[in-house]
């Protein structure tokens, strides 16, 4: 995922209420989301390069999802998929906080990410490249949250618009339609607005966008998420490329 906007123990009856884009480039070959063949109980998209997937669900009521952190000096191109981390939360049994634990003398072997990991009781924030309570893992209070290639809460143009926009959507028990074209908002922040992150101006304008689009790159899928406070998560999944 490079966008996520989420509700924690807000809505009565649901203790999670997700939304995210993934972007990725075009050419990486993808599964939509459903039941997995080889773990039957998880259901997600797949990474078919990686394995692994980027937002799931499993009928048990577990929850996973990852960004990656914007951080183009320090990337390496022999570091292990991230993908596998969400599907390894998804796979077992660890409690939230257990898994951030085992994971964490590991965690610099990838890439820069932020991950999520929850059940009905609990949400974890987890990132290998943000300040130390999150390197420890940090259990989340109720709220509304907006989580992009930055750190939680980054007042990024996109988070920022998309999580008023979310909250509104809240207060108004909109349908998942409604999240749906909330996730789908093509516009690009003002120049004036764009954060610095290494990349270029250019790509700065490109990413911006809540639904990327470019020749090479973009938003390959739209994701909400309700986990309730009982019975299976619901996981829906618009496919764009």
């Amino acid at each position: 995922m490079c966008l996520i906007v989420f509700a924690w123990k807000l809505v009565p009856g649901i203790p999670l209420l997700a939304a995210g884009n993934r972007d990725e480039f075009y050419e990486r070959p993808t599964t939509p989301a459903g039941w997995w063949s080889d773990q039957a109980h998880i259901y997600a998209g797949r990474d078919l390069r990686g394995g692994g997937t980027w937002m799931g669900v499993t009928r048990e009521g577990r929850f996973a999802a990852i960004t990656n952190i914007r951080e183009p000096s320090d990337r390496r191109s022999d570091a292990p998929s991230r993908g596998e981390l969400v599907a390894g939360y998804l796979a077992g049994i660890a409690s939230p906080m257990q898994f951030v634990e085992d994971l964490a003398p590991r965690a610099k072997q990838y890439n820069g990410f932020n991950l999520l990991v929850g059940n009905r009781e609990e949400l974890v924030w987890y990132s290998n490249g943000s300040p130390d309570d999150a390197r420890n893992g940090k259990p989340l209070a109720p709220g509304v949250y907006g989580l992009s290639n930055g750190s939680l809460d980054t007042p990024w143009p996109k988070v920022v618009r998309t999580k008023a926009q979310f909250s509104s959507l809240l207060c108004q028990g909109a349908p998942e339609d409604a999240y749906f074209e909330m996730l789908s908002d093509t516009a690009r922040a003002p120049d004036c607005r764009l954060p610095d992150t290494g990349i270029g101006q250019e790509w700065e304008r490109i990413l911006s966008a809540v639904c990327i689009e470019s020749p090479e790159y973009g938003t390959r899928s739209s994701t909400v998420v309700r986990l309730p406070g009982n019975g299976t998560p619901i996981l829906q999944e618009r496919v764009l490329r």
